[in-house]
This record gives structure tokens, C-alpha cells and sequence, in this order.
């Protein structure tokens, strides 16, 4: 079906100095080894006033100050402390430029939110998301942040970042941006134009909507390819890439989550949809610049339980092969899907944040992320009789039913075959009998070495071994050390793979249970293990 594009390896959140504290760098080492120099960060609040002391959806570094005479004062001091994480650990930056400095603000009281879990999400919505004093002054502090990264970074290693400007600015004027569409598309050409004065081939790119972004991100699109750049005076913006948000839409009924793939999915076939009836901008990549179950990584509540366990990599491994399959239906390049979860310092074990690590613990969502890393080549065609087919999730829904489907590649030395059972209701339910049959083999295949990694209440699931141990608040040093442990992508035993030479075909029976994740993997050479450098110890 050609190359199997690794949409997974993108990654964020909102507060960007976690990446310097220990458990965000233990983390951002882990992915950087997933695929190093491959992964992106992407973040807000970069440009945000501040300490630096990081908050529950809040971040700063202090880039821009005025001194006592008005003048702008740089300092890239605690940009660079974040950049420099990701870089030492294998990972890009996703450059979100955003959000308003306080002494750049139109309208800068109050500006430092004190939201916690519990209260009104709109009281995050301070002085940080007015648009600026003076454009120019916002154009001048891009281009001198562009401009010091390339002198610190270096041109080739900065050319393969991306670069765009905010975060749903489409949410105006009550939500993240302050102004109107049209000030945020001068927002937008005034940090474009500096960012490419800095570099001239620098990745820009945009609009990073909430949603598909509808009207606005129709009014930018035709605004890039047709009007008037308000920083240059020329016609139209580049733009190297398309990204908009889709996220799942989690309710809590009857005393459990039920989480359908439907919501999701149709906004990015929307998306899809609306970027394709533009004929300039067919063939561009598109990046789902937050792709998540739900709307907020920050906030708690019984409708979000389903975070710990393994409902979330179970439906990150249905959606995300469904992400393929909208985009090969609506004939678009899909190049990433960022998935907005990261972790939370120093809070409390298991409480339920959308975070890939509690406390240095990997969540069992992790490993899907490490199975994706297996995966590489060209993908390979699959059918199931117990998958729901996407024409029936984007016209009603995935409902009651079950899916159980799989995603394959191969290359030169192995072949890869992820299985789900994806359920959108959280409650118990019957384990799956899979049969797995491989036809077409290839004869390097025939024979070699057979892993079986699985993600389920017994494997990979630190979740379920923190609750046997009687979910203590503060493990000691030995119950610690289980977690972590209990948190590696782990191999299931006994489960043989029966290779048929005749007719280059094989077969694989197992039980699948609800919500679980298989990962089958068959080397070209049993003396060689094809998943040695990809096999994750605990954080």
C-alpha cells in the first residue's frame, strides 16, 4: 500500500518547563529513542512572562522584556535550557510561536492565570492571548529568536523544524486569541516573514485550529495563497505545511466512560476535505497538531478515567490507522498526528492527567508508541471479520460494536503486525478469538524469530500493578522500582507462531482481550533479534 509514514512521532503539551526538570527529561530521552531525530516537541507558552516555574496549563521564559526606557531586552536564556532538552535527547522542536509577552500585550491585566483542576477552564484566558502593542515590535522579537537559533543550532538543524504562529486562534475573541481573525493573520504574516528573514527556507506553516477550523481556516487559507501580507506588503504567506486539532469527546454515563472514535475522526475527514477543495494546497503535509481522546491533558474527572488503563493505547491504536485511512481515502499527505500528553511533575501517582508518565512511570499508552516504533517499510493491506469499517464509524458511529483490526508493514528484515480490541464503552466484556493469517510470505520470512508483545491488564500495565499493591500514595523504593518495571513494553509467552512454508503462508491464534494491544513481529533471521534496539527498559 506504499511507505508507512510514522504519523506517531509527535508529541506536546502546554507547559514547556517540564522539559528541563528530571522526570521530563527522562521522558524526552525516551522518545527521542523511539526514532532520534525524528520526534517533535511542540508547546505553548514559549514567548509567555515569567519565572520559568512551571503550573498546571502555564509556562514562561522571559524571552521579552522592556527596560526602563522602552527598549526591548532579550533573553533566550530559559528557550535555550528547553531546545537544548530536546535536542541532547533526540528530539526536534515543533516551534509554536505564542504567546504575547506581557510587555507586548494590547491589554496585559491580569496575566498570570491561577487555574487548578475544578475551576472554570475560562479562567486560563488572561493577557498572554491580546494581540500586540505594536506588530512591528512582535515581528522584531521573532526574527531575533529565529535568528539567535540559527546561530546556536545551526542552519541544517534548524531548517528541519517547523515553525507556526499560536495556538486556536480560531477560539476568538473568549478563548486563546484575544483579537480578530484578521489581527491574528497579520499575527501570522508579521512572525512568518521574520521567521524566514532569519532563515529563508525555514518549515512555516499553519493555522493550528481547534477543529477543522471551518470559515477561519477557509478566510486563511484564502488569506495565504490570495491577500495582502500585512508584514511584507506582498501577496500572500508562505506556508509549508497545514495543521488543525481533532479531539475525541469522552462522556461518563451509567457509571462508566464511553469514548467513541467517531468524533475524531470525522472532524479530520473534515479537515481533510476542507484543505483538499483548494487546489494549491493539495499534496501539502498535513499535521493534526493535537490528536487526542479528549479536549484537555490538564483536567480530572470520572469522564476521564479511562487515562491510566488501556482503553487510551487501544483507541491511539484504532484511531491512529484510521488517521491513514481517511487520508488515503481523501488522497491528502497526512505526515504526523501530535499527540498532546506529555507528564506532570511532582503530582500525585495516577491522577488521572492525560500524561504518558506519572512520577517517572510509564502509563501502558506509552507502549503503544513503542510498538509504532517496530513498525516501518511499506504497509501492508489487512482485513478483518471483526473490525468496523470506517464508511459505517464517519456515517453513525462505532456504537456497541467492537473492533478488532490490525495494521501491518514490512521491510527488508521483519514483519510487523499490530491488533487491537477497541470497545467504546469501559466496562467488561468477552476476550476476542483472533485468528492471524499471513499469506504472500516472503521466503526470508519463512523462518526466523517471533515476538509477541502485548498491552493489557497483565503486560505492560503499571496501572494494574500499582492497584494490586493497594494504590499506595508514596510506593517505597522496592514497590517503585515494580512500577517501573511494570511499565515496560513487555513479550507474552506461549504464544507460537506457525509458519506454513507451503504457499509462504502462517498463522497465529490467540485471545485478545478487551481493550488490549498486540504487537507480532517476525524477523528475517532468528539469530538476530529485530527488535533489540527498540526493546524499552523502565524509565
Amino acid at each position: 500500500m506504499g511507505p508507512l509514514p510514522a504519523i506517531w512521532r509527535f508529541f506536546g503539551c502546554d507547559e514547556p518547563n517540564y522539559a528541563t526538570m528530571k522526570d521530563g527529561q527522562s521522558l524526552l530521552a525516551e522518545l527521542g529513542a523511539l526514532r532520534p531525530n525524528s520526534v517533535y516537541f511542540r508547546t505553548h507558552n514559549l514567548l509567555t512572562t515569567g519565572d520559568a516555574t512551571p503550573a498546571l496549563k502555564w509556562g514562561s521564559t522571559n524571552a521579552y522584556t522592556e527596560d526602563m526606557s522602552g527598549r526591548p531586552v532579550y533573553d533566550w536564556k530559559t528557550t535555550d535550557s528547553i531546545f537544548d532538552s530536546y535536542r541532547e535527547r533526540g528530539v526536534r522542536p515543533y516551534v509554536e510561536i505564542g504567546f504575547m509577552p506581557e510587555a507586548l500585550s494590547s491589554r496585559p491585566r491580569p496575566y498570570r492565570h491561577e487555574w487548578r483542576p475544578g475551576l472554570p477552564y475560562e479562567r486560563i484566558f488572561t493577557g498572554w492571548r491580546m494581540p500586540p502593542r505594536s506588530y512591528a515590535r512582535w515581528g522584531e522579537l521573532v526574527h531575533q529568536w529565529a535568528r539567535h537559533c540559527v546561530q546556536r543550532y545551526g542552519a541544517a538543524e534548524v531548517r528541519q523544524w517547523y515553525w507556526q504562529t499560536w495556538n486556536e486562534a480560531n477560539m476568538c475573541p473568549d478563548g486563546y486569541w484575544g483579537g480578530t481573525p484578521e489581527e491574528f493573520f497579520a499575527l501570522h504574516d508579521y512572525a512568518m516573514d521574520a521567521v524566514r528573514r532569519a532563515l529563508p527556507d525555514a518549515r512555516v506553516g499553519g493555522p493550528e485550529t481547534a477543529g477543522h477550523g471551518g470559515d477561519f481556516s477557509r478566510s486563511f487559507f484564502e488569506h495565504c495563497l490570495h491577500g495582502t501580507n500585512a508584514a511584507t506588503g506582498k501577496k500572500g504567506a508562505p506556508l509549508d505545511f497545514i495543521s488543525f486539532h481533532a479531539k475525541g469527546a469522552p462522556v461518563f454515563a451509567e457509571e462508566h466512560v464511553s469514548l467513541d472514535l467517531a468524533e475524531q475522526l470525522r472532524t479530520v475527514d473534515r479537515g481533510f476535505e476542507l484543505v483538499s477543495s483548494f487546489p494549491e494546497l493539495r499534496g501539502m503535509p498535513l499535521i493534526i497538531g493535537e490528536c487526542d481522546p479528549d479536549g484537555c491533558a490538564a483536567c480530572r474527572g470520572p469522564q476521564l478515567g479511562y487515562r491510566n488503563g488501556t482503553m487510551y493505547p487501544s483507541y491511539t491504536a484504532a484511531s491512529f490507522t484510521r488517521l491513514l485511512d481517511v487520508a488515503r481515502q481523501r488522497s491528502v499527505r497526512l505526515e504526523g498526528a501530535l499527540t498532546w500528553a506529555f507528564e506532570f511533575e511532582d503530582q500525585p501517582l495516577f491522577a488521572g492527567y492525560r500524561v504518558l508518565t506519572t512520577g517517572g512511570i510509564a502509563l501502558p499508552v506509552l507502549s503503544v508508541f513503542r510498538m509504532f516504533a517496530m513498525m516501518g517499510g511499506e504497509r501492508l493491506s489487512t482485513e478483518s471479520s471483526g473490525e468496523v469499517p470506517l464508511r459505517v464509524i464517519l456515517e453513525s458511529a462505532l456504537g456497541a460494536a467492537t473492533d478488532v483490526s490490525a495494521l501491518a508493514s514490512v521491510d527488508a528484515e521483519r514483519l510487523s503486525i499490530l491488533v487491537w480490541h477497541y470497545a467504546a464503552d469501559d466496562v467488561p466484556g468477552p476476550d476476542a478469538d483472533v485468528e492471524l493469517r499471513v499469506s504472500g510470505l516472503p521466503q526470508r520470512l519463512s523462518t526466523g524469530r517471533v515476538n509477541h508483545y502485548r498491552i493489557d491488564a497483565d503486560h505492560s500495565n503499571a496501572f494494574s500493578e500499582w492497584k494490586r499493591m493497594g494504590a499506595p500514595e508514596l510506593p517505597n523504593e522496592e514497590q517503585y522500582d515494580q512500577l517501573r518495571a511494570a511499565g515496560a513494553l513487555e513479550e507474552l509467552a506461549g504464544a507460537p507462531f506457525a509458519i506454513r512454508r507451503e504457499g509462504g503462508a502462517g498463522i497465529l491464534r490467540f485471545s485478545l482481550p478487551r481493550h488490549a494491544v498486540s504487537l507480532i513481529t517476525l524477523a528475517a533471521s532468528a539469530s538476530d533479534d529485530p527488535v533489540a534496539r527498540h526493546r524499552r527498559i523502565p524509565l
